[in-house]
């Protein structure tokens, strides 16, 4: 690695910020580049939502050693942050600070990356040549060359669309206007849109529970408004979560609150829904779900999770999972296909490595399309990264992180058979042993045993 030529970190959230102070620390030089106009530009997105894990699991190590040093004050660590409360307090003076800010440029799109001079096909002299990220700025287009590269620049601009084959449904696209992606404003901006109107939600994660507690706050408000929840299975056991047993507590509770709604029957279920279709009626908005239509509504709001925009990276030799979009040596940890419980083991440069040397994609566009990615796993991530870059493979390969437990596991397992990570690596989770599992090394015993 030409150590003359800086480290490039795509995106200014909690994860490229974190990375770079990592690259700091280890006397590596960064150069961030993001989009928008200040740090965290897709929490600002979502800056309303009240996120279920306390100060802190949001916060740095590294990058908290930095802002300690210019005086800064870790708010209460058992406080529940907002997306806003993150921004002002944690992100905006993380990138005020000296030793840091002059490496962080906004307003910089990463627009492509490649290797000077070889497209995606040449081999010969490759590992040598530097990188090229092809970026459009206040200076307008421009090269700019580095010798690793870390994308951490998410998924949030890029949700899952309404349509259950992947694809749009049909008639998504025309009727966008009447279709929001994500947890929009119902209480503040987006109030009017919603207030006494008939809205769907589709989706079974806690973006899909924010956006239906906060529905249901309105409703309180604006009695004629009426909610639909669209899931696509039939069972609500392990969508609502751990409850008690959810060792991030806020996270355990919001499911058990949208429990108790729908046996209050402030929310309407439709299930075993796989949306094909919308079509707009004099009724309104009528989906589609094979032989199954759904009540009409005023307005739908998708809930159903993210995927990474890849095509910047079209030019670098990748080794992507073809179900989930991650890297090939993550995906058995993340599959929800395969994975039984709901905790992700810490996982680090090991398993983002792709064939191209020095790439890795990080935070949750690691996860490319698969859910439960919390802020400390970005961390984690960009710790071993920074280790490995800086040629210390010890550092890279040693875990320093102890995920909270989401007290959900596959009841198709019996409790006997769970405990061995190694015998059984089906389940990960200590929860659903009769005995706590020990926590393995997280690389080659990783990659070997398959851990789920």
């Amino acid at each position: 690695m030409d150590t003359k030529l800086p480290i490039a970190v795509i995106g200014a959230g909690p994860v490229g910020l974190a990375a770079a102070a990592h690259l700091l620390a280890r006397g590596l030089r960064p150069l961030v580049l993001e989009a928008g106009a200040g740090p965290g530009a897709s929490i600002e997105r979502r800056a309303h939502v009240r996120m279920f894990s306390p100060w802190q699991f949001n916060v740095d190590s590294e990058a908290v050693r930095l802002l300690a040093a210019e005086g800064w004050r870790l708010p209460p660590a058992e406080a529940y942050p907002s997306g806003r409360e993150l921004l002002d307090h944690y992100l905006r003076p993380l990138a005020e600070v000296p030793g840091l800010k002059p490496h962080v440029h906004f307003n910089t799109r990463v627009v492509a990356v490649s290797r000077a001079g070889r497209d995606v096909m040449k081999t010969q002299g490759r590992e040598a040549a530097p990188f090229l990220l092809r970026v459009v700025g206040p200076e307008g287009e421009r090269d700019v060359l580095a010798s690793a590269l870390i994308d951490a620049s998410g998924t949030y601009r890029t949700p899952n669309c309404l349509g259950g084959h992947g694809i749009p449904a049909l008639g998504e696209n025309a009727l966008a206007e009447r279709i929001a992606y994500g947890i929009p404003a119902v209480l503040h901006e987006a109030r009017q849109r919603y207030a006494n109107r008939r809205v769907l939600v589709v989706g079974s994660g806690h973006s899909a529970f924010n956006v239906l507690q906060d529905l249901v706050q309105l409703a309180q408000q604006a009695p004629s408004t009426r909610i639909f929840w669209a899931i696509r299975g039939t069972s609500l056991a392990r969508i609502l979560g751990g409850g008690a047993n959810d060792q991030l507590q806020a996270r355990g509770q919001l499911g058990q609150r949208i429990g108790e709604l729908l046996r209050e029957g402030a929310i309407e279920l439709l299930q075993n829904v796989a949306v094909d279709r919308i079509v707009e009626s004099a009724e309104g908005l009528r989906l589609g779900s094979g032989e199954q239509v759904l009540p009409s509504v005023d307005e739908v709001i998708v809930a159903t999770g993210f995927r990474p925009d890849l095509s910047l990276l079209g030019e670098l030799r990748l080794a992507l999972d073809p179900a989930t979009q991650s890297p090939v040596q993550l995906a058995p940890l993340i599959d929800p296909n395969e994975h039984s419980c709901g905790t992700v083991r810490p996982h680090g440069a090991l398993q983002l490595a792709h064939p191209e040397g020095n790439v890795y994609v990080v935070g949750m566009k690691s996860y490319g399309r698969a859910p439960t990615f919390l802020l400390m796993t970005g961390y984690e991530q960009v710790r071993s990264v920074a280790a490995a870059l800086a040629g210390d493979w010890e550092a890279a390969g040693r875990v320093e992180l102890v995920l909270p437990e989401t007290g959900v596991c596959s009841t198709q397992l019996r409790e006997a058979d769970c405990c061995d990570r190694v015998a059984n690596p089906r389940c990960c989770a200590p929860s659903c042993c009769t005995e706590p599992a020990t926590t393995a090394d997280a690389g080659a015993e990783v990659r070997r045993s398959g851990c789920q």
